[in-house]
C-alpha cells in the first residue's frame, strides 16, 4: 500500500480502538465480497482492473449495504497509485479544486495518476462534478464514484460518458445469513437460525444494517441466545419510537372524536370537536386527523369524504379561527354520517407488511422506465405491454416482483361506492380468466 494514501493513519487507528461490527467484518479482498458474482467473476472487468492495478473511471451503482464502499476500500488497500477519498456530504468545491490541483501537479511532474473515490457522488452538485471533468480527460485522475441513485439522472452526462457503470445488486437473504453468522462468530454469540433468518429477512438486502442490528441486540443475545423474535423486534423499535406522555388528555380527546365518527354518531362527534376547539387545540391538527379518518374509516365507500376533508383544510388555512369552526363541524357531521369502510386501511396494512419483508425484491424489468440508453441496455422496459393497444384497454401482465406471488390486498366493502368498485374488479378478473383460457 502506498504510504501517500490519505487513510494510512486511519488504518492504524482502527486497530487501536473499537470499531462497529460492520467495519470490522468488511471484506478485505474481492474474493470475500458476497452477492455480486458479475463483478467478482475471474474475467470481470473490475477484477482485471484490481489485479493489474490499471484503472479506468467507473461508477458503482447499487443499494445501501451492497458493497460499494467495500470495493473502494479493497482498491485503496491494494493499489500502488495515490488514493484520495471524498465524502460528497462533507466536501466543498474548494476541497475538490485543491485535490485536483495536487493531482494535476503529480501527473505532470511525476507521471503519477491519482485515484479519486467519491462516496455518494449523487450529492455533488453540477459545479462540483464539472470540476472533475478536465482531470479525468487528461488522465490526472481516475474517478470512482459510489451512488445509491440512478447515475443517468444524478451524474452529469459529460462525466457519465467517461465512466463505466458497475451495477451492484441487493444481497440475497442467503448471503445476508452468511454475513450475520460471521457477526455471531465475531461477537462470540451462540447461533440461532431463526433469529439469523429473521435479521436477514428484515434487513432489506443491506449487510451494514443487518450487522448494526445484530450488534445492537448482542447484549441481549449473550444473556438469552434464543430470545423470542417478537421481543427482539420490540428492542429495535424502542430505539426509534417516541411518545409524548405529558399530553395524555390531548390524545384522549382526539381518540374520542375519532371513535365517535367511526361509530356514526354526529352528535358526540360535534361535542368532542367543541371540547377540543374551545380548549384551544390547533385546528390544523384536528383537520389533519379528519383527513386521515376520511381514508381510514370511510375510504372509497364515499370518495367525496376525502374531497370534503381537503376543502375544509383549505378553509381552516384561509379564514382561521373562530370562523373555521363551522367548516370543521360540517366535516365532522359529513364523516359521521358517511357509509363506513376500512378496506383501504386493511389493504394498505397487509401490503405494508409484505413490503417490509420483501423491500429488497427488485422491480420487474418489463415495468421499469427506460429514459436513458444505459437503462435500455440493461433491459429496462423490455416486454412491457401497453394496455391501450389491447381490447378493453387491458393486457394482463404481472406487476408484482418476480420472487412474489400475486396478492389480493384490497377487497371492496359492501356499502356506498365500493359496490361499484367491486363490479369493476370482477370485470377485470373475468377478462383475465378469458385470456387464460385462450
Amino acid at each position: 500500500m502506498n504510504s501517500d494514501q490519505t487513510d494510512f493513519l486511519e488504518e492504524k487507528e482502527i486497530t487501536d480502538r473499537n470499531v462497529p461490527l460492520a467495519e470490522k467484518l468488511r471484506p478485505r479482498s474481492l474474493d470475500e465480497v458476497l452477492g455480486q458474482p458479475a463483478l467478482t467473476a475471474p474475467d470481470s472487468p473490475l477484477r482485471k482492473m484490481i489485479e493489474s492495478d490499471e484503472y479506468q473511471s467507473f461508477i458503482l451503482w447499487g443499494p445501501p449495504g451492497s458493497g460499494k464502499t467495500t470495493i473502494a476500500r479493497i482498491i485503496e488497500n491494494s493499489t500502488k497509485h495515490r488514493f484520495v477519498r471524498f465524502s460528497a456530504v462533507l466536501s466543498s468545491i474548494t476541497d475538490v479544486k485543491a485535490v485536483m490541483k495536487d493531482a494535476d501537479y503529480m501527473h505532470r511532474h511525476q507521471n503519477q495518476t491519482t485515484i479519486v473515490f467519491i462516496d455518494e457522488i449523487h450529492r455533488f452538485n453540477k459545479a462540483q462534478q464539472d470540476a472533475f471533468l478536465p482531470y479525468v480527460e487528461s488522465g490526472a485522475i481516475v474517478l470512482i464514484g459510489a451512488t445509491t441513485e440512478n447515475p443517468s439522472f444524478e451524474v452529469i452526462p459529460a462525466l457519465l460518458s467517461r465512466c463505466h457503470t458497475f451495477v451492484l445488486q441487493m444481497l440475497s437473504e442467503e448471503d445476508l445469513k452468511t454475513i450475520i453468522r460471521k457477526g455471531y462468530e465475531s461477537l462470540g454469540l451462540e447461533e440461532d437460525e431463526d433469529i439469523i433468518g429473521w435479521l436477514a429477512q428484515q434487513s432489506s438486502g443491506d449487510a451494514r444494517r443487518a450487522l448494526n442490528q445484530l450488534e445492537l441486540l448482542a447484549p441481549y443475545l449473550k444473556k438469552e441466545p434464543h430470545k423470542e423474535i417478537k421481543q427482539l423486534a420490540t428492542i429495535l423499535e424502542k430505539k426509534t419510537l417516541y411518545y409524548d406522555k405529558d399530553r395524555e388528555e390531548h390524545y384522549n380527546l382526539i381518540s374520542a372524536l375519532h371513535k365517535s365518527l367511526r361509530g356514526s354518531d354526529p352528535q358526540a362527534g360535534l361535542y368532542w370537536l367543541a371540547r377540543m376547539l374551545e380548549a384551544g387545540e390547533d385546528p390544523r391538527y384536528i383537520v389533519r386527523r379528519l383527513i386521515r379518518f376520511a381514508s381510514e374509516d370511510v375510504g372509497l365507500a364515499d370518495p367525496q369524504a376525502l374531497v370534503q376533508a381537503i376543502a375544509v383544510k383549505e378553509a381552516v388555512l384561509f379564514i382561521g379561527m373562530p370562523e373555521a369552526s363551522t367548516a370543521l363541524a360540517q366535516l365532522v357531521v359529513y364523516l359521521a354520517t358517511a357509509p363506513k369502510s376500512n378496506s383501504l386501511y386493511t389493504a394498505y396494512e397487509a401490503a405494508a407488511e409484505d413490503a417490509r419483508k420483501t423491500s429488497h425484491y427488485g422491480v420487474p424489468f418489463h415495468i421499469r422506465n427506460a429514459p436513458t440508453k444505459l437503462m435500455k441496455d440493461l433491459g429496462y422496459g423490455a416486454g412491457y405491454k401497453y394496455d391501450h393497444d389491447f381490447d378493453n384497454k387491458y393486457a394482463y401482465q404481472k406487476y408484482f416482483p418476480e420472487q412474489m406471488e400475486e396478492k389480493t390486498y384490497y377487497i371492496p366493502g359492501e356499502f356506498g361506492f365500493e359496490k361499484e368498485i367491486a363490479k369493476r374488479i370482477q370485470w377485470w378478473i373475468k377478462l383475465r380468466q378469458e385470456k387464460d383460457k385462450k
